[in-house]
């Protein structure tokens, strides 16, 4: 089939699958394009890319320059969702509030720059870094931010998996890549398959948590609809995650992908004490075949020892470590010369740890580490309460959760605009919807009793009555 063809067929068929998945009743403001858009770009390529204004050729100084119009479209989008989060003024304020170590984390984000051996670099990846927590709060002050959430997964996902077919077929010079040695591997619309692998883990696993919530739901005029396009993007999900052979992508998936199924389906499985042991058994078994020796494991799954050289990269790129107490400051490891030192010394141009916990504290140090984990074990906390109050929300942000932590063992995620991350802090982030849901008909109870921290979402929640 020739490529015009098969895009124009691809174009109507991302049609039909909006037309499917529409919702007339529950309708999100216009506003929740603008963490759409972010997360778009974040989970495939910059514009500069696309449209091959990639700046000096140089990889050291291209790290440096960036790209003008990437920097400005950036910009817009933070701009335009401060300018949301200001017209919603008391339920930003309130969240904020509620969640002090993640702004914590992210101020000494921006503090580290001064240490940074490019502190206008580090400033400007650190403006782009806390769009992600803007991103995350345009979406938690939608008054329904659960059908707010479904509207992201959905429209994010209907763009980027069928687009990554398209090129990966059809346009193979935009959705291929090659190794050294001639091998032919899948990008997709994604950078990389360790790319292609993430928006397929991330986008994936919603459209398989909306699935089983809307075929659990015996009613509704559209389910039948609902079903059909959630079942073919499962099936896309799928079908790029085998053909990617992004193991650290398909091992999270499961793992996370079961971890929801079960909380969602046993009510014995919700009970917090529960929750903590599947939670850790699950980290605790990924931990245990990485790291602890089960060779047989690996190379069950197609790898080796050194998880394919990522071992090796760990030991040469630790004793640049430039501060083992506070790092190197935010973004800022990997610029300059060390960056070309390291690549000289590993000989595959390299610009990443490919372990989070490393990058974080390369870049940031031990101090940064341990307020990420405060950030962890204070979002636990949330994560399960969501898991109790309501579970079907619940199974979805546990999920993100632990896969957040899991995904972080072989590839470093903890980063800006990386989707993984920006839904690790949707989890942490998020209310209860218990505390913040309300119906048409009657303003809900916001189970202050159970949640104390979320009473001055209140007032706001008591104006709102309908979707819309």
């Amino acid at each position: 089939m020739p490529p015009p063809i098969a895009a124009v067929l691809f174009f109507l068929g991302i049609l039909c699958l909006f037309a499917l998945d529409r919702q007339d009743k529950e309708r999100p403001s216009k506003a929740l394009w603008i963490p759409v858009i972010w997360l778009l770009i974040g989970g495939s390529r910059n514009v500069g890319e696309w449209l091959q204004m990639q700046g000096p050729s140089d990889q050291s100084a291209r790290y440096l320059d960036g790209n003008p119009l990437d920097r400005a479209l950036l910009a817009t989008l933070i701009a335009f969702g401060l300018v949301v989060l200001f017209n919603r003024m008391r339920q930003f304020v309130a969240l904020l509030r509620v969640n002090a170590p993640v702004l914590l984390y992210f101020f000494y984000c921006g503090l580290s720059g001064l240490w940074s051996d490019y502190p206008e670099v580090a400033f400007k990846r650190w403006i782009r870094g806390f769009g992600d927590v803007v991103m995350v709060l345009v979406i938690l002050t939608e008054p329904y931010w659960v059908s707010s959430l479904k509207r992201v997964l959905a429209r994010v996902g209907f763009l980027l998996l069928p687009l990554s077919v398209l090129v990966i077929r059809y346009y193979p010079a935009l959705g291929r890549g090659y190794t050294r040695g001639g091998a032919t591997f899948w990008t997709g619309v994604a950078e990389d398959k360790n790319g292609l692998g993430m928006i397929c883990l991330i986008f994936g696993l919603g459209a398989l948590w909306r699935f089983i919530e809307t075929f659990r739901c015996r009613e509704g005029k559209r389910r039948t609809k609902e079903l059909i396009a959630g079942g073919i993007l499962v099936a896309t999900t799928l079908y790029l995650l085998w053909e990617s052979d992004s193991m650290t992508s398909i091992c999270c998936f499961v793992l996370a992908g079961s971890l929801m199924v079960v909380t969602g389906r046993w009510s014995w499985a919700r009970k917090p004490a529960v929750v903590t042991l599947l939670a850790l058994t699950t980290i605790g078994l990924s931990a245990f075949v990485l790291f602890g020796g089960a060779e047989g494991v690996l190379e069950f799954l197609g790898r080796n020892a050194t998880l394919t050289g990522r071992t090796e990269v760990w030991q040469v790129i630790l004793p640049f470590a430039q501060n083992p107490m506070v790092g190197s400051g935010y973004e800022s490891f990997w610029l300059g010369d060390r960056l070309m030192k390291i690549g000289d010394l590993t000989q595959n141009g390299i610009n990443e740890a490919h372990n989070g916990y490393l990058e974080i504290y390369l870049n940031l140090g031990w101090v940064g580490l341990i307020l990420l984990a405060l950030v962890i074990v204070t979002g636990y906390r949330r994560v399960i309460r969501e898991v109790r109050q309501d579970a079907d929300v619940g199974q979805l942000m546990l999920a993100y959760f632990v896969l957040g932590l899991i995904y972080n063992f072989t590839e470093a995620a903890f980063k800006m605009m990386n989707p993984v991350w920006v839904f690790f802090l949707l989890a942490i982030m998020a209310i209860p919807k218990s505390a913040v849901s309300a119906v048409p008909e009657a303003t809900p109870s916001l189970g202050v009793d159970d949640a104390p921290e979320f009473a001055e979402f209140e007032p706001y929640f008591k104006q709102t009555r309908s979707f819309g």
